[in-house]
């Protein structure tokens, strides 16, 4: 909602906090490093409060982890994906929040 973002941009200027930085625009970034070994890092912006789910699949489709199922502020993200207990092989993430879809690839090289 405008009106709230608005609202919460002239809070947080009233505060002195830095609010260049807010996200404008939905985004999920390359995960690093990749190709990896056992740890990735994913991120992502969000530029409206909403719910997230971030989740990562095998090449099979199949959901091999959840890493983000919650409500969220306006912001940046990372987290971090630990792939000890999985073989080699290409591994896809997803992201959805609001009207926002996007799936990228990673690789863990064992």
């Amino acid at each position: 909602n405008t009106v709230e973002i608005e609202a919460r941009l002239e809070k947080n200027i009233k505060e002195g906090e830095i609010v260049e930085d807010m996200p404008k625009e939905y985004a999920l970034n390359s995960n690093y490093p990749n190709p990896f070994n056992p740890t990735t890092q994913i991120s992502y912006q969000i530029p409206n409060d909403g719910f997230v789910n971030l989740t990562v699949y095998n090449s099979l489709g199949q959901e091999i982890a959840a890493l983000v199922n919650k409500q969220q502020s306006i912001g940046r993200y990372t987290v971090q994906f630990n792939a000890n207990n999985l073989s080699s092989g290409i591994y896809f993430y997803r992201i959805a929040a609001g009207e926002f879809n996007s799936v990228k690839k990673m690789l863990l090289v064992r």
